[in-house]
Order: structure tokens, then sequence, then C-alpha cells
């Protein structure tokens, strides 16, 4: 199901790097994400500058899979990058439990060696591990997302949620503490959608400790989520669990139609 019934803009509105740092305040273990205060504008020829994020806040628990839904432009895919550190907020404050990864809406923006295997221990080199520890990883996390039996495939022959799964699986092998996915399956056939879904949530019950945070449109993922945001205006609306979100959202579509319909 998808929520454009509720886009107020045309298109959306892509942020440029820059602005000031961030202060980031020290969090206690059972927090993984947490953004205070954020606000987030960029200037255009037209006007002094365009907001974005309009002080909005988000806390997400440690170990846990929430989901960030909201209409074309209201600040999703902004709010991730600064959480990620792609951006840097006007003003407010960050903290994310490190390391972090960032997976792309598209995976061609992020699998980039030949095989499989290859791909998934590019990020290791940095490590400084052994062959064994780096074989290691790459095994556990090729099973986490359930992609064992492609090891030795060339990448070029992957479907993409296939693709999403290796990218996913090269953030694990980096034993990263959380997951920040910006709409994975935008562009994916209903098999892959499931797949990669699927992935992520076994990902975190195989592996400790991580956390996830997903950017969707798609109100059936929300079955696989522990909590959900939802955003509005740059503004966090609603917050906690996914299936009150899910009813407020379907709701909201209801009276749409009624509207129109009237």
């Amino acid at each position: 199901m998808n929520l454009s019934y509720l886009d107020r803009f045309s298109g959306r509105l892509v942020a440029p790097l820059y602005s000031t740092i961030p202060i980031r305040s020290q969090r206690t273990d059972d927090i993984a994400i947490e953004g205070r205060n954020l606000n987030f504008s960029f200037p255009t020829r037209h006007v002094k500058a365009v907001p974005i994020l309009r002080d909005c806040s988000i806390r997400i628990p440690s170990g846990q899979f929430w989901m960030l839904l909201g209409p074309n432009g209201c600040g999703k895919s902004t709010l991730l990058k600064i959480l990620a550190g792609l951006l840097n907020p006007t003003s407010g404050t960050v903290y994310v439990k490190g390391p972090k990864s960032f997976v792309f809406q598209n995976p061609d923006h992020q699998v980039v060696m030949p095989t499989v295997e290859a791909d998934v221990a590019f990020g290791l080199g940095k490590l400084n591990l052994t062959s064994d520890e780096v074989r290691s990883r790459v095994s556990r996390a090729l099973h986490a997302v359930g992609m064992s039996d492609y090891m030795q495939r060339s990448v070029q022959t992957l479907s993409g949620g296939q693709k999403q799964r290796v990218a996913i699986a090269g953030a694990l092998a980096e034993a990263c503490k959380v997951l920040l996915l910006d709409e994975l399956t935008t562009f994916l056939d209903e098999s892959d959608q499931v797949g990669v879904i699927k992935a992520v949530r076994n990902s975190l019950d195989t592996s400790a400790g991580v956390t996830a945070l997903w950017v969707t449109h798609r109100l059936e993922e929300l079955n696989y989520a522990d909590g959900a945001v939802y955003m509005e205006d740059g503004k966090v609306v609603m917050y906690g669990d996914a299936e009150r979100i899910k009813s407020f959202i379907e709701a909201r579509q209801s009276d749409y139609i009624k509207q129109i319909n009237s």
C-alpha cells in the first residue's frame, strides 16, 4: 500500500551536504538512535531557505527493527541521512550508536565488487583481520541474510533484491550496530521485497545488539517491525506501536477517499 495520497509536493526535495556540525550527546546503552529538536533547511534562488525538518525528534531502542513512514517531501530521507552523518542538521543534536551503516535505495550504488564473497569482505580490509576472521565474518553475514549459497556468484547475475541483501551482509560483516535503510524495496518486485525485509528481520534476530531503522511507503512492511515513526511536514506526528500507526494511516486514507468521493 502506498502513501502517495498524502503527497503535498510535486517532487521529492533533495538537500545539499552542508550546515553546522551538531553536538553529539552521550546516551545509555538501551537507546541506539536519538535525534533531538532537529531542524534542516537549504537555500534556493527564490527564497532565503526551505525548511525540511522542523524541530524533529526521534528515539529508537537498541536491538529493535523500526520503520519510518510519511508522505513524499515530509523529510524521512533527510532525517535518515542526518542520522547516517551524510547531512548535518541546521540545529539540534544527534546520537547514533556506532559503528553504523547506511544502505542505499539503489544497491548498484553500494555493491561494487565482482563476486558476492568479495563484496561482503570489501569493507573488512580496514579492520586488520586475519584471513580466517574475514571468511568467518563473511560466512556469518551471508547466512544472516539468506545468501550463503551465493558466495561465489557474480554480483551482475543477482536480482535487485539479492543485491540489497548482499549490501546488508556487508554492513553486518563490519559488525555495525545500527543499520539505516532507505526505501530498499521501492524498485523491487514482490518476491524480492519480501526477501529483503525478511533478511533484515533475520539479521536482527541472529545478530545481538543490531538496530535497524527502515524508511518505507509500504504499510504491509509494518508487520515485520517492532515499532514505527510517522512524519508529516518535517515533524514526527506519531511514534511507537507499529499496528497503532498502521491503523492511524489507514484511517487517514479512508477519510481522504471519502472526501474525494463526497
